[in-house]
């Protein structure tokens, strides 16, 4: 890497599914990530901003303060059109703050359950902060078709009941691979990568 992209990338996020991924679809392009444990954990941010970019660039921005390395977040959710782009950004806690995916995923079957309208659409924003300088962000989305009982036992959030027509499964049946392709959090993070390229070879 040149001078303007340093050797390590922190992934600031406490969720081991994402870190995992993240880790999987950037390992392609040689991109050397840490993680919170590596700088002694990190601080607990409030997400309290109105959009995915909003909380994205909060969790990055707190990391690189912390740390000083350049920081990786992702912000991201499940929005519903029925129900006016609900759960967002609060897909994680839309159960409450102590729920489980299994309580999320139960109360929007239930908001869902009379709408003849079941398109849901993954929103991914991942954000880059680095000392001195503005954070930039880039933004995937994956749509699907939400299925009120549980399919699959791949993936994590939301996934057992994304069911994607093209495709005849959720994306809980999806293999990590053709996940990765074709996800919210993939097509943000190629986005990224492209970018650290961009600045590294230019």
């Amino acid at each position: 890497m040149s001078s303007d992209i340093p050797a390590h990338i922190l992934v600031a996020t406490g969720n081991q599914h994402k870190i995992q991924e993240i880790a999987e679809i950037l390992a392609p392009f040689a991109i050397d990530l840490r993680t919170p444990s590596d700088v002694g954990g990190l601080p607990a941010v409030i997400e309290d901003g109105e959009t995915f970019a909003d909380n994205a660039i909060l969790k990055a921005e707190s990391a690189c303060r912390h740390s000083g390395l350049w920081a990786l977040a992702d912000d991201s959710g499940i929005c519903a059109r029925a129900l006016g782009g609900a759960p967002g950004v609060y897909s994680a806690r839309y159960a409450g703050e102590a729920c489980d995916d299994v309580a999320n995923n139960r109360k929007l079957a239930q908001a869902l359950a009379n709408h003849d309208d079941r398109h849901v659409e993954y929103v991914c924003v991942i954000a880059l902060a680095r000392p001195g300088k503005a954070p930039v962000t880039w933004e995937g989305r994956f749509a699907g078709r939400f299925v009120l009982d549980a399919v699959g036992d791949g993936g994590f959030g939301y996934d057992p009941h994304v069911f994607i027509d093209e495709l005849g499964c959720t994306v809980a049946q999806m293999s990590a691979a053709e996940k990765h392709q074709r996800s919210h959090r993939g097509h943000a993070l190629r986005q990224c990568a492209a970018w650290l390229a961009q600045h590294r070879d230019g």
